[in-house]
């Protein structure tokens, strides 16, 4: 998902953050809609959350932070 969607759906959820970077601003969200936080934190590339809408995101910003 682009950073400007992520945006959009944040701002639909009361968070407002358009300087924040993608992971954090995911984070908020994750939170806000009371899930774990853990947004690209997949550093062995094992993720047990396969309903997860950042799933996909998720597993490739945490190779992407691993390196």
């Amino acid at each position: 998902m682009t950073l400007q969607k992520i945006r959009k759906f944040a701002s639909e959820h009361g968070i407002y953050g358009s300087k924040l970077d993608k992971i954090t601003l995911v984070r908020a969200i994750q939170r806000e809609e009371g899930n774990f936080d853990c947004f690209a934190s997949a550093y062995d590339g094992h993720c047990d959350q396969n309903g997860c809408l950042w799933r996909e995101d998720c597993l490739a910003s945490s190779q992407k932070t691993a390196s």
